[in-house]
């Protein structure tokens, strides 16, 4: 959402909040293409699909193996623990509960706090880190509802970090404006096929954490929204 900082050294590093799904992989990738120094972060919070907390690592190597810079660029990994989360209320990334639509007009999956969270964590570690760029796969346009993914959340959330933590502190979202098809062909521009094939085969989207099948667009039950959402999209993307 906001240009690259030339803020001196803290201005060239990032940290990428990366869950190992595909959003937040293309992010990386984004990053490592932009950033002198790239750092990621991942949170446990009691997800069903916390598969994709290993899934991550091969990411990172694919990502790391596929370009030669990018794996000079790739720093440290980073984990935090927010499975506290789950003790303020059941939801179906959480729980072992029903997705479906709620009387807010939300879907269950919704985390109430999530995105925010995740921010504020990532820009207390970016602090003692000496980073001033925070990378998100949010997006406001294939998304499910989720009120935290929303352009105005994450440019008020900026604006108050900043003021907190009394220095720039700039929370990017490279793929806000994107649909899912869009999403794979940045990748592709990013990393060619071979990014495509790495995120289609190790990334994770599937919210009941099916890892068995690998399907033409991933793997994943099938059925869950994640994995509806995914094979649509793949089918979209393929065609074009």
């Amino acid at each position: 959402m906001a240009e690259r900082q030339a803020d001196g050294a803290e201005g060239r590093r990032a940290l990428v909040l990366f869950s190992g799904g595909q959003d937040s992989a293309t992010c990386l990738a984004w990053a490592l293409e932009r950033y002198e120094a790239v750092e990621t972060l991942a949170f446990d919070y009691g997800q069903r699909h916390r598969i994709e907390l290993d899934c991550r690592h091969r990411v990172r190597a694919g990502l790391a193996a596929l370009n030669p810079e990018w794996g000079r660029r790739l720093g440290p990994d980073h984990a935090l623990d927010l499975t506290n989360l789950r003790a303020l209320g059941e939801t179906a990334l959480t729980h072992d509960a029903t997705i479906r639509m709620t009387e807010a007009g939300l879907p269950s999956t919704f985390v109430p706090g999530r995105n925010l969270l995740f921010f504020v964590y990532a820009a207390a570690l970016a602090y003692r880190r000496g980073i001033r760029n925070l990378v998100g796969g949010m997006c406001e346009t294939d998304y499910s509802g989720y009120t935290d993914c929303r352009d105005d959340t994450i440019k008020a959330l900026q604006a108050a970090i900043s003021l907190g933590l009394d220095r720039r502190t700039t929370l990017h979202t490279p793929l806000m404006w994107l649909d899912k098809a869009a999403t794979w062909r940045m990748a592709e521009d990013l990393g060619a096929p071979a990014l495509v094939e790495l995120l289609r085969v190790e990334t994770h989207s599937c919210y009941l954490g099916e890892r068995g099948t690998l399907h033409p667009w991933g793997h994943g039950c099938g059925t869950c929204p994640a994995c509806e959402l995914r094979r649509a999209v793949w089918a979209r993307y393929s065609a074009a």
